[in-house]
């Protein structure tokens, strides 16, 4: 099956929500939700997102934090009726993931710079080692939530990968550094 074919047959939950104003926390969370499925805002409170393996678990998570927030939501599974809808959620979608993938591009090019002034700074203690792998671990999480979220590979996967990679070797040089400077071998 050719890639196109695939996008013809992507199904889509679309969410209408609503909740009130107050307390806000209710629409973050519901917000950071629909963000981590990848979800595109398509009006005020409406939202639609490739149906995947996982979809019936996240809008699970959804109903009931919409439930707990005293909102109302309807959910629909649709498939978009004519080439040009299909071609309007696709170019939706991958924005989304382009923009997302630029963040991530943007903090792996600050984690480097971090590591780098360490280095320079002889920086070298275990605390310091400690905060910069949590740092890259944030980065790998953020890289396999992104994978999953980025259905129809709006960012060439290699290339974001090889962003990846520049900070493991960065972090690997430092922690070296580190324990030659500690005397640990």
């Amino acid at each position: 099956m050719t890639k196109s074919n695939k996008l013809l047959e992507v199904r889509w939950a679309v969410l209408i929500v609503k909740l009130p104003a107050e307390p806000s926390r209710y629409r973050v969370a519901v917000w950071r939700e629909l963000r981590r499925a990848g979800a595109t805002q398509l009006g005020q409170g409406c939202w639609a997102f490739p149906v995947t393996a996982s979809t019936a678990e996240t809008l699970d998570k959804l109903f009931e934090l919409i439930r707990r927030g005293d909102g109302d939501v309807v959910a629909l599974d649709a498939a978009p009726i004519d080439q040009l809808s299909r071609d309007r959620l696709r170019e939706l979608h991958d924005d989304a993931r382009r923009e997302e993938w630029t963040e991530f591009v943007s903090e792996c090019g600050k984690c480097i710079v971090e590591l780098k002034r360490e280095i320079a700074k002889k920086k070298f203690t275990l605390a310091e080692l400690d905060e910069e792998e949590q740092n890259v671990d944030r980065l790998r999480r953020w890289h396999r939530e992104l994978q999953v979220r980025d259905l129809f590979r709006a960012e060439p996967p290699a290339v974001m990968q090889g962003h990846l990679d520049s900070c493991l070797s960065e972090l690997e040089r430092f922690t070296d550094l580190v324990y030659a400077a500690l005397g640990i071998s």
